[in-house]
């Protein structure tokens, strides 16, 4: 089971990391100066995933392992961790 659920935070960790890596070293075809027509000024000029997916990858295991040092490690759990949070109730 720690398998499984480990995964299932990884896979959640990863795509919220992608969404805040992706917009990091990309050029607009509008920065560029090159266009093209039919496309949005706004669009990306030379999209290369690979790098995107490995540093995404690369920092995803960095939170998951910190996730399970803390969790397996400590011997906190989920609910714990929640309890941590500041209480914002007026």
């Amino acid at each position: 089971m720690v398998f499984g659920t480990s995964f299932a935070i990884f896979f959640i960790i990863w795509w919220v990391v992608l969404f805040t890596v992706l917009p990091f070293s990309a050029r607009s075809q509008a920065d560029e100066g090159e266009v093209t027509l039919g496309t949005t000024h706004s669009a990306p000029a030379h999209f290369r995933f690979a790098p995107i997916f490995w540093r995404t990858t690369l920092i995803s295991l960095v939170l998951l392992a910190i996730y399970l040092l803390i969790t397996l490690g400590g011997g906190y759990t989920l609910d714990d961790l929640i309890a941590l949070a500041p209480d914002f109730k007026s």
